[in-house]
């Protein structure tokens, strides 16, 4: 069994649907102060670094386990994005990524002890189509709180898809963890069947 450092719904699932059994439990660390120490970073090498640091956090916490830390950032014009914490940022979020590219960085750390074993990070391509304000009204009012913690401002197992012209990039990594190269970790390190 793993120790997941997260309780991300979409990360839960994904670990359920592969077989892997984990327990959750939360990192409790100042993710946007990590972000500032490193906003001269590419979004890739942020998203790795909280990983990372979620990863370690919980890893010290829980003796000898193997702990899983995940994190996904969005870059739309060269603009990071984080969850939005209203409302009214998320329909600002959503006007700003209207008719443009947006890259999702997702990444994911394997720590143990106090030690990363390994970690990796992945990018998706996601073309946004033109938004109108009522496109956007309708879409809070029926995804509001749910893509609260969501960044992007989206689901894309939900109505989230409708926000989308085109996908590049794997499924997994949109739903927020590079799932494919966490089981190929986890049988590398013994903890699923090769």
């Amino acid at each position: 069994m793993i120790v997941l450092a997260s309780q991300s719904a979409s990360r839960k699932a994904m670990l359920e649907a592969a077989g892997v059994a984990f327990e959750a439990r939360p990192a409790h660390l100042d993710e946007r102060g990590i972000e500032a120490e490193l906003a001269a970073q590419p979004a890739a090498e942020i998203a790795l670094a909280l990983a990372e640091a979620k990863a370690l956090a919980v890893s010290r916490e829980v003796a000898g386990m193997l702990v899983l830390g995940s994190d996904s950032l969005v870059d739309v014009a060269g603009r990071r994005f984080d969850k939005p914490g209203s409302r009214e940022q998320a329909a600002e979020h959503l006007r700003f990524f209207s008719g443009k590219p947006m890259m999702l960085h997702s990444a994911a750390a394997l720590a143990q002890s106090g030690v990363v074993l390994w970690s990796h990070a992945a990018v998706a391509a996601l073309a946004v189509r033109p938004l109108s304000e009522a496109f956007i009204d309708a879409y809070l009012d029926a995804e509001w709180p749910a893509v609260s913690g969501c960044v992007g401002v989206f689901r894309i197992e939900a109505l989230g898809v409708q926000l989308f012209e085109a996908i590049d990039g794997d499924h997994f990594t949109v739903l927020g963890m590079p799932l494919l190269a966490v089981l190929a970790a986890l049988r590398r390190l013994g903890e699923l069947a090769a």
